[in-house]
């Protein structure tokens, strides 16, 4: 039997696609960027066409570069909520897409607020009403767009989070298709009975005829369409970048944890077959479907962490590359006091404030370059501890280990801060590419490529763990300063 697997990896910034042995082992691996979309502050759009283009053309590259007879499936993995509308019958967008990041729907999320329905979609979806969702980014381009609302009451136009849209390329526009984790992101779908629900399709007065089927996380879909890949091969496995990265990282016992370092962070927690709900602002959310079950997870988001040294490299020019960022924080022994609040979108978890903006604070006539650049980087730690210490609270105790991944997981002072601030042991996988690598499994276990978790389990190796060398009243001083330097930055934009 073939017993390789090939992961789309769709994220905010680039497209990734990665063959995988049945030994976890990386085969063949391309990546493209494409270009960001910044209309206004605060909004992020993507074309489609490019997101397509460059997942394609990755694609084509890893399978070139592997032996295609060997694909046994592919799996799917995506920036999630991220909303993309399209024509069902020319398969064309009709918009830009409408990034996570965005904050162009905040208005109508003030208005669901205002009009009571706060508690009854926290109820039904774990979620708290905020732009970062899928659902109030579809209301607002079929409010936007002349007759958009009109054809898609008659079917004619079709939603789909990143996956789906992927999917439906893929397949030659014959199958409109999520999975429950994907679902899980949209404020329109119950994770309790696992359907969407009429009650949120008419509060956020969106069609049912322009949503995607639900399925499990780990299943045969449809096959590729020949002209498309040149081979026609089962699509067994779809979920959202930060379910797949907790799949691909074992995450699989009641309390396990891992974070993410990309170009926001998310920090998950399995709580089994439990729906959670949390008391400390963080989301309940579906981790996966498999073997007939649903695993869910709590959940912090944090808007930007990576991308703060995109805006160091881009906005501040004071790096030429993101790799360049550890060194130029090396230049200085410590933060000289200074803090970057990076809310440049608002602020996520625990906070949920959109009227939040970016600050520097505590600069003297002595700080640097360098100073900036290593609070810009710790301020990816302090955000984290911002999400563990609302998850423990939840939880009702103590995280031991957390396992993190994502690009900036690479940086070994980061990740020595982030264990030192948490005081917990942070352990780094040696597949960096666990979001990839939780596509590719499970695609795999749909097809038989690996028998079960326990399986999957035996391949997750360490490549270094980091234990917390700092003293309690240091961690705790740091840790107040940096709340400080967040109550200065919430509530800073007036709403319109």
């Amino acid at each position: 039997m073939a017993g390789q697997v090939l992961a789309l990896d769709q994220g905010t910034t680039s497209s990734r696609a990665i063959v995988f042995s049945r030994d976890s082992a990386i085969v063949s691996l391309a990546q493209q960027e494409f270009p960001q979309i910044l209309p206004q502050p605060g909004l992020v759009e993507h074309d489609p066409e490019a997101i397509w283009n460059s997942q394609l053309a990755v694609a084509k590259q890893a399978l070139a570069a592997a032996d295609i007879d060997q694909i046994a499936a592919v799996g799917v993995t995506n920036q999630r909520e991220t909303t993309i509308l399209w024509e069902r019958d020319s398969g064309k967008p009709v918009a830009n897409a409408i990034v996570w990041q965005s904050r162009v729907s905040a208005p109508i999320c003030e208005r669901l607020k205002k009009d009571g329905h706060e508690a009854s979609i926290r109820e039904k979806t774990g979620l708290v009403v905020d732009a970062y969702f899928s659902g109030p980014k579809i209301r607002h381009l079929l409010d936007s767009i002349d007759g958009l609302r009109a054809r898609a009451e008659r079917g004619e136009i079709l939603f789909g989070t990143v996956d789906t849209f992927l999917i439906w390329r893929l397949t030659g526009g014959r199958r409109h298709v999520t999975d429950v984790s994907n679902a899980s992101r949209t404020m329109l779908f119950n994770i309790h009975s696992l359907e969407w629900d009429d009650d949120l399709l008419r509060i956020i007065d969106v069609p049912r005829a322009m949503l995607p089927e639900v399925r499990h996380s780990s299943e045969v879909y449809a096959e590729t369409d020949e002209s498309v890949l040149g081979v026609r091969v089962p699509i067994a496995g779809d979920a959202g970048d930060q379910q797949a990265a907790t799949f691909g990282q074992a995450c699989f016992d009641v309390g396990s944890a891992k974070n993410t370092y990309g170009t926001g962070c998310f920090l998950l927690y399995n709580t089994g077959t439990t729906a959670k709900m949390s008391e400390n602002n963080l989301l309940t959310t579906i981790g996966w479907g498999y073997g007939g079950e649903v695993t869910y997870c709590l959940e912090g988001a944090v808007f930007i962490a990576g991308a703060v040294v995109q805006w160091l490299r881009d906005g501040l020019g004071i790096i030429e590359s993101s790799a360049d960022v550890e060194r130029l924080a090396a230049e200085v022994d410590d933060h000289g006091g200074v803090y970057v609040v990076p809310a440049f979108v608002g602020m996520g978890a625990p906070y949920w404030d959109p009227h939040a903006r970016g600050a520097i604070l505590g600069i003297t006539r002595g700080a640097t370059a360098a100073h900036i650049a290593r609070a810009a980087v710790e301020s990816i730690a302090f955000q984290s501890r911002d999400l563990l210490d609302a998850m423990q609270r939840d939880s009702g105790g103590a995280i031991k280990e957390l396992k993190v991944d994502g690009g900036a997981s690479i940086n070994n002072a980061l990740m020595q801060f982030q264990a030192d601030l948490l005081n917990v042991n942070v352990h780094r996988p040696v597949v960096a590419e666990t979001t990839a690598l939780g596509a590719a499994y499970l695609a795999g276990l749909a097809v038989g490529v690996w028998s079960d978790l326990d399986e999957v389990r035996q391949y997750w190796t360490l490549d270094r763990e980091f234990t917390p060398q700092m003293d309690d009243a240091q961690r705790n001083g740091r840790y107040r300063q940096w709340r400080r330097a967040v109550d200065r930055s919430l509530d800073w934009e007036e709403p319109a």
